[in-house]
């Protein structure tokens, strides 16, 4: 039998059945927001509301299709795909500037690039080799889950509805995951089962909630049409432009800085290691599922940190679920009906769960950097950088209009700021003997 860490209860390469798999993967599929990057960029290129339609239906396409090689064939981890933030300015940019073709045209080399970082130039890992000890790695996860946090919290109070229902709904759906999860660690049995669906129960007590405090909205169903096929450069042939394609492969090692971060988490819950052949499978999968999402008009895509930290609510870890997810998404980008119905899920509920979701990824980023000794030269390597975290996290943000575009890229993610910051003063901080005689990855 696989050995498991505490706290898993499905491995990550146990067999699970497939009615099962279907209910756990269908949690990964409803507990995303993937939608939400698409909105903002279609609203930022004033697309017609048909392109915008069809804009987010091949966002979870895209997002199916990526997940299935990320999972299948590239990390081989449980490792969800989405729609990054990271790139929203860039692509509104080139596309207003250039022309829709001129997004295609700047992704795709930039997908290739990523790709190829990991095979056949196999750089990648030895990059993450040499920048990324524990101590580093524990401070990035936990820099993940404090930089999403605000943001699930302003889309409780900023959704639509009063702040009061809105923080209602949210409760609601917090509370129920909560105790699913105490039920599945104290009884077995019943509350194994309790864990194992608790997203799921979560978000019907969250829409119920809302149904009845008059929040929930499913009438755009109505109108989307129930089949439609994707097409190969929807948005017209590819513009290749120098300079859109240099700024797009900036925002790319941006985007593969902040998917490390969720590796590290999906690696800490599950116990699996990252050594360097998964890292550079990793890099290659990422950079593959890319080039499908640029193809087909979707956006590029990085690693959930959201799903990963899903992993250490439930306790699923299978692959196998991930995958089933992975084709839930795809089916979901060709029929815009079922697409459409988990866009209508209210975002408090989505939210609510979103923020306990944080909280199970910074308590496993605390279990990296547990063993470490915590001397002055630690404390500055892990504090300094989630201050630098939460001020970008709360940096108004009028002032990135007003910056080069290649600092609005960074200062727009305070997963990226936090992150790159560890990594320099990790390098730049004097380490005592003591220290350099550690081992330096992650396990």
């Amino acid at each position: 039998m696989e050995k498991k860490p505490d706290g898993i209860i499905i491995g990550v390469n146990e067999k699970v059945s497939a009615p099962k798999a279907l209910v756990l993967g269908l949690q990964h599929v409803l507990a995303m927001d993937l939608y939400i990057a698409p909105i903002i960029i279609a609203g930022l290129l004033s697309l017609t509301v048909e392109n915008t339609s069809f804009f987010i239906q091949m966002c979870f396409f895209a997002t199916g299709i990526a997940t299935l090689i990320q999972t299948g064939a590239g990390i081989k981890l449980p490792v969800v795909q989405g729609p990054s933030y990271v790139p929203v300015g860039a692509i509104a940019a080139i596309g207003s500037k250039l022309g829709l073709g001129a997004i295609a045209g700047s992704l795709i080399p930039g997908a290739i690039f990523i790709a190829i970082l990991g095979y056949p130039l196999k750089w990648f890992a030895k990059a993450v080799r040499k920048t990324i000890p524990p101590l580093v790695g524990g401070t990035v996860i936990i820099i993940v889950g404090i930089a999403l946090m605000p943001i699930g919290l302003n889309n409780i109070f900023l959704a639509e509805g009063s702040i009061g229902t809105n923080i209602i709904v949210a409760s609601v759906s917090a509370i129920i995951v909560i105790v699913c999860m105490l039920l599945g660690r104290r009884l077995g049995g019943i509350g194994t089962f309790f864990r194992l669906v608790s997203v799921i129960l979560a978000i019907v007590g969250g829409t119920i909630t809302a149904s009845i405090l008059g929040t929930v909205d499913f009438s755009p169903v109505r109108d989307a049409a129930w089949f439609s096929l994707p097409s190969l450069l929807p948005f017209g042939k590819p513009v290749f432009n120098t300079g859109a394609i240099i700024s797009m492969i900036f925002v790319y090692l941006i985007i593969l800085i902040e998917t490390t971060g969720t590796w590290f988490v999906v690696s800490t819950v599950t116990g699996e290691e990252l050594d360097e052949k998964r890292l550079n499978r990793a890099s290659f999968g990422e950079g593959l599922g890319c080039l499908a999402g640029s193809l087909v008009g979707s956006t590029p895509m990085t690693g959930y940190s959201s799903n990963a930290g899903l992993l250490a609510i439930t306790g699923v870890a299978s692959r196998t679920v991930i995958m089933v997810s992975g084709g839930i998404l795809v089916c979901l980008g060709l029929v815009p009906k079922l697409s459409t119905a988990i866009t209508c899920i209210p975002e408090p509920v989505i939210n609510g769960i979103f923020g306990i979701v944080c909280v199970a990824i910074v308590t496993n980023g605390m279990k990296v950097i547990q063993p470490i000794v915590i001397d002055d030269r630690n404390m500055m390597v892990i504090g300094l950088p989630i201050l630098l975290t939460i001020a970008v996290t709360v940096l108004p943000k009028e002032v990135l209009a007003n910056v080069p575009d290649w600092a609005n890229y960074i200062l727009s993610s305070g997963i990226t700021v936090g992150a790159l910051a560890t990594v320099l003063l990790n390098l730049i901080i004097p380490v005592a003997k003591k220290e350099k005689a550690e081992p330096q990855s992650i396990e």
